[in-house]
């Protein structure tokens, strides 16, 4: 399939890489909207490995976005959702090994472009790029992805809400209104285009990641890399994706934070105008 990303992340493992595609269809839909779910079953940051301390516990739910894909999706039917959805959830661990990808390895994604790797822990936004590639592929009127995907996010908004940022002002409005109606926390962050040269490469079209400052917007710009000219919208939830004690409606442990937040955007659907 050219799903570079998926297949490099998983050089590392014993176990062979998935994506599931999902599809929701009602009679005379009103739109077409796809979601991307970053599905690291576990994380342990490849090469690049994570330090020794509690965050390798809980990487076990580095797939918390696609899993509330799926959680989404499987809703959809019941609810009687006028729009119709895809979901892609971009599933495989990254894993230390001889077989791993290296930094100074240079991949080929799904819709073509070259990316130099200078960080194995950078993955998610390898897998995720060639979900976003298929995701368009599909011609949606609109594309969210969801995954926890930096600490720098974390350290920004702290664990009680999600970063967003996009390329269409008007459908990161419907995610925000969505956000508020099931109260699931975002903050819009900047997409702020200068900082892409940030990740250039004198060997590939871009790094796979841009330095030690501005991680989550980083991040995104790389993703926008791959969503051509359709609506979309990024979800980074690295910090509300696991609470340590019980928090209101939430239960201690994984959160399924972006579960309602995905219904409810899919549920009052518009289809924003495109770039």
């Amino acid at each position: 399939m050219g799903c570079g990303g998926m297949i490099g992340v998983n050089k590392g493992s014993v176990e062979p890489p998935r994506m599931v595609k999902l599809t929701y269809t009602p009679r005379n839909a009103k739109g077409k909207v796809v979601l991307v779910g970053k599905g690291v079953m576990y994380d342990s940051g490849g090469i690049s490995l994570k330090p020794s301390d509690p965050s390798h516990a809980s990487m076990k739910m580095d797939m918390s976005g696609a899993a509330a894909v799926l959680c989404a999706m499987a809703s959809l039917r019941a609810l009687k959702v006028r729009t119709a959805v895809v979901g892609y959830l971009m599933c495989t661990d990254n894993m230390p090994s001889g077989s791993a990808l290296r930094m100074g390895d240079v991949i080929t994604m799904r819709n073509g472009k070259t990316v130099e790797i200078h960080n194995t822990d950078a993955e998610g936004r390898l897998i995720l790029a060639d979900g976003l590639s298929l995701a368009v592929e599909t011609k949606p009127d609109a594309i969210v992805d969801i995954a926890t995907l930096t600490g720098a996010c974390m350290a920004a908004l702290g664990k009680k809400m999600a970063g967003v940022l996009g390329n269409s002002q008007s459908w990161v409005d419907q995610v925000k209104a969505s956000s508020d109606r099931t109260d699931e926390l975002v903050w819009q962050m900047p997409l702020h285009r200068d900082y892409r040269k940030l990740l250039d490469s004198n060997v590939a079209d871009m790094r796979n990641i841009g330095g030690p400052l501005a991680g989550t917007i980083t991040a995104a710009l790389f993703l926008n890399e791959f969503v051509a000219d359709v609506p979309w919208a990024h979800l980074d939830i690295a910090g509300p994706m696991d609470t340590d004690g019980d928090d209101g409606w939430l239960n201690r442990g994984a959160t399924a934070f972006g579960t309602r937040l995905l219904i409810d955007v899919v549920e009052n659907f518009r289809k924003p105008a495109r770039k």
